[in-house]
């Protein structure tokens, strides 16, 4: 069994490359450029970036930079980065050929979404919603 990349605290991470969806290369490839572990942006950041990501068909990325948010966020905005992130982990599943995988990250992330009252920052949450079950994709708006 090989042994865990880690960082120099001793925190496993993955010091592979990986190509625009997410999965690892061997570590001799050219990968895309990932997010920083430690990200911390805010919303408006975390919205602009991940928009970004998505109109370049990253959204393996675009999920990370909306999963740092969420670890990050107070715990009453939570839910909405949560299920901001599933569903590009859901595109991202989509774009690996996974579609049931998908279609249960769609289904929960909508779920979440569909009851969150909190701030949006100016996101259309149900037009998003409404995007994602029709279309199966993600455009943040």
């Amino acid at each position: 069994m090989s042994e865990r990349d880690r960082d120099q605290s001793g925190r496993p991470r993955n010091a592979r490359p990986r190509d625009a969806y997410g999965r690892p290369l061997p570590y001799d490839a050219e990968g895309v450029p990932t997010m920083p572990d430690e990200l911390e942006l805010g919303p408006e950041e975390t919205i602009a970036e991940a928009k970004r990501l998505l109109d370049e068909d990253r959204p393996f990325h675009a999920h990370e930079v909306l999963e740092a948010r969420w670890k990050t966020c107070p715990e009453e905005e939570r839910p909405l980065w949560r299920g901001l992130a599933q569903l590009a982990v859901g595109v991202t599943h989509l774009r690996r050929g996974n579609e049931r995988g998908a279609q249960a990250l769609f289904d929960r992330a909508c779920a979440v979404l569909d009851a969150y009252t909190g701030p949006r920052w100016g996101l259309d949450v149900p037009a998003i919603i409404t995007d994602v079950t029709e279309s199966r994709e993600l455009r943040l708006r």
